[in-house]
């Protein structure tokens, strides 16, 4: 961004602080309009013809710039990706609570990857390894798209779960009481950062 005697350009086309526009002129003629009002001359269009400056505060403007650009990354979505682990002959409690932590991150907006590991003998017994993913799809089924069907890689199957805004919406709808829930964590992550 060019300010003040750094503008190269012939002829500019200058608008001032109000947003009138004052006309095409010299660069000498407009940096000593915007110094006789105690600004800048600042080129905003470098690429029209003739380029535009308008008369402002460079250091406002600046400080502006820098906090609409805090905004931004502030209001950003940042989705991580969080893994729940199995075995083929994980115990049905022990699945339950790992489904419900997977149906927790699914309801704050975290995609999860379901991973089942085979040891040894288990990999001759694949099959049970898919039923327990099948069940696995069936808990979340009701607030998650299934982004990756299960896949064997190695010893090991997995699926990618992501976040359904619509499905999460009538959830939250008909259960209120993990709306409230889920409300009152935002808060407290609100009140940490």
């Amino acid at each position: 961004m060019r300010v003040n005697r750094e503008i190269r350009a012939p002829q500019i086309r200058v608008i001032d602080e109000n947003g009138q526009m004052l006309g095409v002129m010299t660069v000498p003629e407009g940096v000593r309009l915007a110094e006789d009002r105690g600004l800048d001359l600042i080129e905003i269009a470098p690429t029209a013809q003739p380029p535009t400056c308008k008369i402002m505060d460079y250091g406002k403007y600046k400080y502006e710039n820098k906090k609409k650009a805090v905004a931004a990354r502030k209001n950003q979505v940042i989705v991580t990706v969080k893994e729940v682990q199995m075995r083929p002959r994980t115990d049905s409690h022990d699945f339950e609570t790992k489904m419900r932590n997977a149906r927790r991150f699914l309801l704050e907006g975290d995609k999860v990857k379901v991973n089942m590991r085979f040891l040894g003998r288990e990999m001759a017994h694949q099959e049970l390894g898919m039923e327990q993913m099948k069940r696995a799809l069936d808990f979340v089924k009701d607030i998650a798209l299934v982004e990756s069907p299960p896949k064997m890689e190695g010893k090991n199957m997995f699926t990618i779960l992501a976040p359904d805004a619509v499905k999460i919406k009538d959830f939250l709808k008909a259960n209120p009481q993990a709306a409230v829930k889920k409300k009152k964590e935002e808060d407290e992550g609100e009140e940490e950062a």
